[in-house]
């Protein structure tokens, strides 16, 4: 029997930010000591075309009530996309079973670091694909808790084509892993989180797939597993039902049997930040290191974006793709410069990283391209952990309302403001909810792009 309850969350854009103000008092208080008996190692899994750094809010939040980082891991799959056709190779695309393997040998390792029997599996979106996957073919006994965070269980559609789509709910792969009265593996302790209608992937109309008025044969529901514990978290979107602050707190109870004792990230007094540069062969995004790129990080003003003096770190990847560690403060806002070979010359501003992080991932901006021809310069907004909701949400670059964002259902990570000449060297606001970040502007005659990169 399907056990659901269902959570209404409102003011889902919402979220202090304003960490550098409360260091002093965060400081004082001292992580608590998590109950690492109760708690199983945990190893995070990514979705489509995504990386592992969009766990780093939620592994600060864990070690925030304790969880030791070394009792955590996420996984970075090589090629992170899906194919078209699950049975065909395409280039720096992944099949269902690439996943498989890739998780696996992840369990393995994680297994060995910790010395633990089992572990519990955290996916994000496709990450939950690979999930069940492994646990249905022979992972149960490595794995004590699957979460399944916006996975599109009965598919993205359900239909008679395409029938090695991995996405498709009639198709070869999910329907061997639906199959049978309960949908979950026997011996594994399974939670699905979805939202209550505003999960892109999970429409009856196919226009955000691009059949607008065509039937999908999916649901807002898509997401439940008969057998599993199915929570609703209300408005939250596709992304957001793994990483908002209430997607931790269901992940968290799930795994620990307990509230955790905090939602807010703690700060650390000291931030070392490093973490992997990577590329897009092709135009297809991958987690394959890039040698040769260079990265240098400055400290800027948090209401100007202007350089405080000189670089606080540079350096240039080897054949592994690193860069770092870079010692950083908690209150520091933060431009790194990405210079990699055959791409722009990438400004990143960031707001202040509270915690230290292994996964401050950098990958160029998209080239230049004739939507840009008439720009002197480009600035773009992202939300790698989330979509813009309008007007679910406050969504604000340089005072307006992006009109490249679309209404209703949160479809767009990112949105692009381009400007001309004349703007060329003075600052742009960029404010999702209270995170704000101030980046300048760069001059596309010279290949280079500004990213204001929101981490809530």
């Amino acid at each position: 029997m399907t056990l659901s309850r269902r959570i209404i969350l409102q003011g889902a854009g919402s979220l202090p930010f304003a960490l550098a103000s409360l260091r002093t008092r965060a400081l004082a208080q001292a992580a608590p000591a998590a109950q690492s008996a109760e708690m199983p190692p945990i190893l995070f899994v990514h979705g489509n075309g995504d990386y592992d750094a969009l766990w780093m809010t939620t592994l600060w939040r864990m070690e925030s009530n304790g969880v030791a980082r070394d009792r955590m891991m996420a996984i970075n799959f090589t090629d992170p996309l899906a194919r078209s056709d699950d049975k065909v190779e395409q280039a720096n695309r992944s099949s269902t079973e690439d996943q498989r393997r890739e998780l696996a040998a992840a369990i393995a390792e994680l297994k060995r670091r910790t010395g633990a029997a089992r572990v519990a599996l955290v996916g994000s979106s496709r990450g939950g694909y690979a999930i069940r996957n492994v646990i249905k073919n022979g992972g149960t006994a490595d794995v004590s808790h699957a979460v399944l965070c916006g996975t599109p269980n009965h598919g993205v559609f359900a239909t008679d084509d395409q029938p090695n789509s991995e996405f498709n709910g009639r198709g070869v792969f999910l329907r061997g892993l639906n199959e049978g009265e309960s949908e979950v593996t026997p011996g594994t302790a399974f939670l699905t989180l979805r939202s209550d209608g505003m999960d892109k992937y999970a429409q009856a109309d196919g226009r955000f797939i691009g059949k607008p008025g065509t039937s999908t044969g999916v649901t807002v529901e898509g997401p439940e597993l008969k057998g599993a514990t199915n929570l609703v978290l209300g408005a939250l979107d596709h992304r957001e039902v793994a990483f908002h602050p209430r997607a931790f707190r269901e992940i968290y109870k799930f795994l620990a049997g307990r509230e955790p004792a905090r939602i807010a990230i703690q700060p650390e007094q000291s931030v070392r930040l490093s973490g992997l540069v990577t590329g897009t062969p092709g135009g297809v995004p991958t987690n394959r290191p890039v040698a040769g790129a260079t990265v240098d990080i400055f400290r800027v003003d948090a209401d100007t974006g202007e350089r405080k003096g000189g670089a606080v770190h540079s350096a240039k990847t080897g054949a592994d793709g690193r860069w770092g560690p870079a010692q950083v403060e908690p209150s520091w806002s933060l431009e790194f410069v990405l210079t990699a070979p055959d791409a722009p010359t990438t400004h990143i501003y960031r707001s202040p990283f509270p915690r230290s992080s292994d996964v401050v991932h950098l990958r160029a901006a998209r080239p230049l391209g004739p939507a840009d021809k008439d720009a002197a310069a480009v600035v773009i907004m992202s939300r790698p952990r989330g979509y813009f909701g309008l007007p679910r949400d406050v969504v604000l670059l340089d005072g307006k309302e992006p009109a490249d964002v679309k209404p209703g259902v949160p479809t767009d990570s990112a949105t692009t403001l381009r400007l001309p000449a004349s703007e060329v060297g003075r600052q742009v606001v960029a404010q999702f909810g209270e995170e704000r970040i101030v980046a300048r502007v760069w001059p596309a005659s010279e290949n280079r792009i500004a990213i204001a990169e929101l981490t809530y």
